[in-house]
């Protein structure tokens, strides 16, 4: 009897390691993956291309805002249905739909809040919540925070991101465009400053509005801002649009923003323009 036994063995199965769907992403710009943690901590811009993904309006309050400052206000204003408005599904469904995906009862976040000690009245919109899009409730919101600024005597600052009018609310929503719109007017009058800062996408009404009436108006790198889509004046106009077109680098040369700044750049930036239109 053999004392030893020569067994084969080959290689063994190891357990296979299963990896998360949310620790990595695919960059919509340039390809490259990257590390979800990494992205987060460098203000959801890609390290290598620069392409500035989007933002919910918390994160735009950690960004710029001093810590622990802000305080949400008008937060339980919700949207009615004054047309009985039903396209694919009825609008009263569609409002509750994005209520429970987003945690939010609107497209907009306003409150207020100070930057480097500089008390402001602040507003950023949600994308997540129908699109960003801008109905009677986010316009009275805008409104609330701009007279508050006005009755305070403090800026404002609203961090836009919009695919516009909300088509449900019809002339309710392009209603807004004008009270919006006269509120800041009444802002510049007073000497007050209301800093605009345009993110990917700001399309529409919004554009057509409040998120183009600052006294400085910044955009993000790369932004699509725009009254109609691109496709849309393309197929009207029926010619080849320039390169880079409604892009915000594109609308820096040609006049139309007073700066195109990246994320991490913005709190300084805007804690400069404050200071010199209050001194």
């Amino acid at each position: 009897m053999s004392w030893f036994r020569k067994e084969k063995r080959g290689p063994q199965p190891q357990p296979k390691k299963v990896i998360p769907d949310d620790i990595w992403i695919k960059c919509d710009s340039c390809g490259e993956i990257l590390y979800k943690k990494e992205l987060s901590k460098n203000v959801m811009v890609c390290p290598r291309c620069r392409y500035h993904y989007g933002m919910s309006p918390d994160e735009y309050i950690e960004i710029l805002l001093d810590p622990g400052s802000f305080t949400e206000l008008d937060k339980d204003i919700q949207s009615v249905d004054p047309l009985k408005f039903t396209d694919r599904m009825k609008y009263t469904d569609r409002l509750e739909k994005a209520m429970e995906s987003t945690g939010k009862k609107e497209a907009v976040l306003v409150g207020e809040g100070s930057i480097d000690g500089i008390k402001v009245q602040f507003g950023a919109m949600d994308f997540s919540f129908i699109g960003g899009s801008m109905g009677s409730v986010v316009g009275e919101k805008i409104a609330r925070a701009t007279r508050r600024a006005l009755d305070f005597h403090q800026g404002l600052v609203i961090v836009s991101r919009s695919g516009g009018a909300r088509m449900q609310e019809g002339i309710f929503s392009l209603m807004q465009m004008a009270k919006t719109s006269s509120y800041l007017g009444r802002m510049h009058e007073e000497g007050l400053p209301y800093i605009s800062i345009l993110v990917n996408p700001t399309t529409g009404g919004v554009t057509a509005s409040y998120s183009m009436l600052g006294d400085v108006n910044i955009a993000e790198p790369g932004a699509l801002i725009g009254f109609a889509g691109p496709r849309v004046i393309k197929q009207t106009i029926r010619q080849d649009l320039p390169e880079g077109f409604q892009r915000s680098e594109f609308l820096l040369e040609h006049g139309m923003l007073d700066m195109v700044i990246p994320r991490w750049e913005l709190r300084p930036t805007v804690i400069r323009l404050l200071r010199f239109m209050l001194d």
